[in-house]
């Protein structure tokens, strides 16, 4: 799913704030007030290191004021130093222990802290204080759905909606909830009377996935055509784009990405999204290109490098500049087998070009560090059986080619091998069947196919749930 609702810090206790203290009115207390409310005026203007040190020197003064340490926390919060948000949220937790919203800015905190089961506690905790409370039902039901607990949250989604039936927030978590949990004609129908209410991009890019997960796909592009017209965010452009990758529209996929990239040129899954449809395109040169500038904008993503390998097998007229991606990539992840047989087979291929800096020992130890860090890398072991047949040392790539085929038995080209290895040892009943099974499997060749459209799908479905860079 392409977009999820993000938590924010409620804002229900300061109803509390601009009330005066319940003190005597003499002229020490009547000071203190006055410094009190000027720092929620600051807090409520975004001035928040003023607010903070002014709640600071009240708070020696007033260690046991529920406001002071609420107010203290939210401003904490604003800062992004959950640390100490929490420190005085907590404070005022135990101050005011039946307090809902006391409880949902701890709570809403301990979430940003990535603190998540001390969040469901707190949030659930408000929901017993209040059961029929929306903000109570709503942000339980929102924090289950970010931990993925779709069946949780549908109930308390619900009983939000039932108690506002206006509330767009709720709407857009239920619709998603509904959507997540295959429900797709309730979805739609809510979606439809919220676009009723309020017309958005984010709702007809929910339309949108609703309509592509029910296979239809010509609606589902128009909504993500629409989202993408009426709010050209990097999601919304980058939804369409997949969207006519994933049914092979190509060149409606190129025009929109190329155009996103105008917009958003710090984007990486933008310039992989492109890559990957120039590859599918047959535009292998231009696929290299984008392909790069997105390893080079996240440089340990193993996307950029999965279809770089692709593209670049079919286009060495950027050797050297796919060769230096590829190696850093391997000194970034010295422990990632994928990484270091990525790095043996660029520059093996440049060895294969007939570039005589290359050193073929170099790929040799590669491909066995490779295999080292992953053995079930049936690749690697295939790509080193391969080296070992060109040096005709049968008797170390025979049992590669069959550690490879143990590993995956949809390796056509490995059984063909195999099989010539076998004639050349005077094995001819042994190539003989690796020859039946490679005749079958090329017969079969939509398998190959049908593993880049996987491959294709993964990197969409995934990247779609990335945080996007600002325009």
């Amino acid at each position: 799913m392409s977009r999820r609702p993000q938590f924010g810090l409620t804002i229900l206790s300061l109803l509390l704030l601009s009330a005066d203290f319940s003190f005597a009115a003499d002229d020490r207390e009547q000071k203190l007030n006055r410094e009190f409310q000027s720092a929620v005026a600051q807090y409520k203007a975004g001035q928040y290191p003023q607010a903070a040190a002014q709640l600071e020197e009240l708070l020696p003064q007033l260690p046991k004021n529920f406001e002071v340490q609420e107010l203290l926390g939210l401003v904490y919060a604003s800062e992004s130093q959950n640390k100490k948000a929490i420190e005085h949220l907590q404070a005022a937790v135990e101050l005011k222990p039946n307090s809902p919203e006391a409880r949902t800015n701890l709570a809403a905190t301990f979430s940003h802290a990535g603190r998540f089961d001390l969040a469901g506690e707190q949030f659930r905790k408000a929901l017993e204080l209040e059961p029929h409370n929306y903000n109570a039902n709503h942000n339980l039901g929102e924090f289950y759905i970010h931990a993925g607990k779709i069946t949780d949250a549908l109930p308390l989604l619900e009983e939000a909606q039932r108690v506002d039936s206006s509330s767009y927030d709720n709407g857009y978590d239920l619709s998603l909830a509904y959507f997540l949990s295959g429900r797709l004609d309730a979805a739609r129908q809510l979606i439809d009377t919220l676009i009723a209410q309020k017309n958005s991009g984010d709702l007809h890019n929910l339309l949108g996935e609703v309509e592509e997960k029910d296979g239809k796909f010509l609606a589902a592009a128009k909504e993500f055509e629409i989202a993408a017209q009426m709010e050209p965010s990097e999601e919304n452009l980058f939804d369409l784009a997949c969207e006519f990758l994933l049914h092979r529209t190509y060149e409606p996929a190129i025009d929109v990405y190329k155009k996103a990239i105008e917009r958003y040129p710090d984007s990486a899954r933008l310039r992989i999204g492109l890559g990957v449809t120039l590859y599918s395109r047959g535009q292998y040169d231009e696929a290299v290109k984008s392909l790069v500038a997105a390893a080079d904008l996240t440089p340990r993503d193993p996307r950029c490098y999965l279809f770089l390998s692709k593209a670049y097998d079919s286009s060495l007229q950027q050797a050297d500049e796919v060769i230096q991606r590829f190696r850093r990539y391997a000194e970034l992840e010295p422990r990632n087998g994928l990484a270091q047989y990525y790095y043996a087979m660029s520059l093996w291929k440049g060895k294969r070009t007939g570039d005589s800096n290359l050193d073929i020992h170099q790929v040799e130890e590669l491909l066995q560090k490779s295999i080292a860090l992953d053995p079930s890398l049936a690749e690697a072991h295939v790509q080193l059986a391969d080296l070992y047949d060109g040096q005709h040392a049968y008797d170390k790539s025979i049992p590669q080619y069959v550690r490879a085929l143990e590993l995956n038995q949809n390796l056509p080209d490995a059984h063909y091998r195999l099989g010539q290895d076998y004639i050349h040892t005077g094995r001819k009943d042994q190539a003989q069947a690796e020859f039946i099974v490679y005749q079958k499997q090329r017969a079969e060749h939509m398998a190959v196919i049908d593993k880049e459209k996987a491959d294709v799908q993964q990197f969409v479905y995934a990247a779609k749930t990335e945080p996007v860079s600002k325009p």
